[in-house]
């Protein structure tokens, strides 16, 4: 109980699936035509066509259990789909969720599949250059996870192991660029990635550190050795560059629901459950896109 307390103290302490065709300009009617942006290279839906669509389609992760998930039923679940349906009950429209890969976000956006990506996406200076991120609706770093029987406890501990990692992932790049003698076992899916682990593939696997302490608290035999890795970062929606007036209303929209304390509702809904009374959730949400 004191480490996964631990854990979480160390965040905080340290702190769609259809293709648009381009239109001619940023600002069009609200015919359903899709715009491209003033580079011309990412397709998106302002803000006027998406209401006029009836429908607004936002990436979430499919196998990434608390944050974007399918349950039993097949039915989207978690923290990020919480929010997703917020924001689309808040626009008035139909929702229609759009599973991604990791690797798979910006494309997503870039190509005009999804209008918002709500899929537990870090925000890093490169990808910013990419997308627009919106205001930041929680705290983040890395995590390794690793069996009880070989825990490993520091990132130096990997040095000629084999490590797990999703690709496109903060976890992928930060390995890549610190612990280049790190050998790194790379899949698409959160799914094959502990699968992989589980069968003893790897000696452990990398990424968010309270994703890896969901997980670890659900799968007996599993430990997060390395509680806290890298920068503290935050998790935000994106949407494709240039995309001004959707940003503006999801910018608008989470600075609102501070009102209310949503994202601590989202927590006591979908990620309470799991941490118990183990995490503190003042260390992991963040409302109103302020960080304390």
């Amino acid at each position: 109980m004191k480490k996964i307390k631990k854990i979480i103290s160390a965040i905080a302490a340290a702190a769609l699936t259809l293709s648009f065709a381009a239109c001619g300009g940023n600002e069009t009617a609200s015919t359903g035509n899709e715009s491209a942006s003033a580079g011309g290279s990412a397709i998106y839906r302002t803000l006027d066509e998406i209401k006029s669509s009836g429908t607004l389609k936002i990436g979430v992760f499919s196998d990434k259990n608390p944050f974007g998930y399918v349950d039993n039923n097949g039915e989207y679940q978690g923290y990020d789909v919480y929010f997703a349906k917020r924001l689309a009950q808040d626009l008035g429209t139909e929702l229609e969720l759009v599973p991604v890969e990791a690797a798979s976000r910006v494309e997503f956006l870039e190509t005009g599949k999804v209008d918002i990506i709500l899929a537990n996406f870090t925000v890093t200076d490169e990808r910013a250059e990419k997308v627009d991120f919106a205001l930041p609706y929680m705290k983040v770093a890395l995590g390794v996870v690793s069996p009880d029987s070989a825990v490993i406890t520091s990132a130096d501990d990997l040095a000629g192991k084999k490590l797990i990692v999703v690709k496109g992932t903060t976890a992928e790049t930060y390995f890549t660029e610190n612990y280049p003698d790190v050998e790194l076992v790379k899949f698409d899916e959160y799914n094959e990635a502990y699968s992989s682990l589980q069968d003893g593939r790897g000696d452990a696997f990398s990424t968010d550190n309270t994703e890896v302490l969901a997980w670890a608290m659900q799968n007996p035999g599993f430990t997060v050795g390395v509680e806290s890795l890298g920068s503290i970062d935050t998790i935000a929606p994106a949407v494709s560059k240039g995309n001004e007036t959707l940003l503006k209303w999801i910018n608008d929209e989470i600075t609102s629901l501070a009102g209310e304390n949503f994202f601590h509702s989202d927590y006591d809904e979908t990620l309470a459950p799991v941490y118990g009374d183990a995490v503190d959730k003042e260390n992991l949400v963040v409302e109103g896109g302020v960080i304390d």
